[in-house]
């Protein structure tokens, strides 16, 4: 169990402002902490996942937290909302095509501060 303080620790070596802002906004928030663990962590550790696999996982309707990037392989068809750190543009334009909802975990944080509703895919 990663505590704030190593979080913390981890933060300062982190470079892109996005991530930074996103980290420490996961971290202020306990609902969002598990979220900041996995981000504060090495970026190698961080979690790069296809369409296809979230298609085989994601219920329609379900709100699928990725704390990493989503790539564009494979086939998307279903109705969810997903929130990452980044997406590629192919996959944003697939998922924006089959009416999805996408958000960046940042604004997610904002919107939903109690983290209501939401599944992490790892």
């Amino acid at each position: 169990m990663k505590s704030k303080t190593l979080i913390e620790k981890q933060l300062q070596r982190k470079k892109n402002s996005e991530l930074v802002k996103t980290i420490i906004a996961a971290k202020k928030n306990d609902s969002w902490i598990e979220i900041a663990k996995i981000l504060s962590g090495p970026r190698k550790k961080r979690v790069e996942i296809n369409l296809e696999d979230i298609s085989k996982k994601a219920e329609e309707g379900e709100t699928i937290v990725i704390p990493g990037k989503v790539l564009s392989q494979g086939e998307f068809n279903k109705k969810v909302k997903i929130i990452a750190l980044n997406f590629s543009e192919k996959a944003k334009e697939k998922l924006l095509k089959a009416k999805c909802e996408v958000f960046s975990i940042l604004e997610e944080i904002k919107l939903n501060p109690e983290a209501k509703g939401i599944r992490i895919l790892k």
